[in-house]
């Protein structure tokens, strides 16, 4: 199955690794630090025009970490994904 973030953007729910919510998740240093470092290294890739609520991290089969920014929140992504919201994948 496959991931919708909108803007004609999926992704296999296999490469899901979270789903975060921007505000409740960047008051971190860490996770700050982490988009930063990703955006530095071209991982980032933002899902449409309008401002961000969520990002996705998805890991490809090659291994790399890869970040989406999508403009729907985490609570409907997760819900599409069949996930609870700031689940990470095979913690459930």
């Amino acid at each position: 199955m496959y991931l919708y973030m909108g803007q004609q953007v999926m992704v296999p729910e296999e490469d899901l690794v979270g789903i975060f919510d921007l505000d409740n998740t960047t008051w971190s240093h860490r996770t700050r630090a982490f988009l930063d470092r990703a955006e530095e290294e071209g991982r980032v890739i933002s899902v449409g025009e309008d401002l961000p609520r969520s990002f996705i991290l998805c890991e490809t089969e090659e291994g790399e970490e890869v970040v989406f920014l999508s403009q729907l929140s985490a609570a409907t992504l997760a819900k599409r994904a069949n996930m609870g919201p700031w689940a990470v994948k095979g913690s459930e």
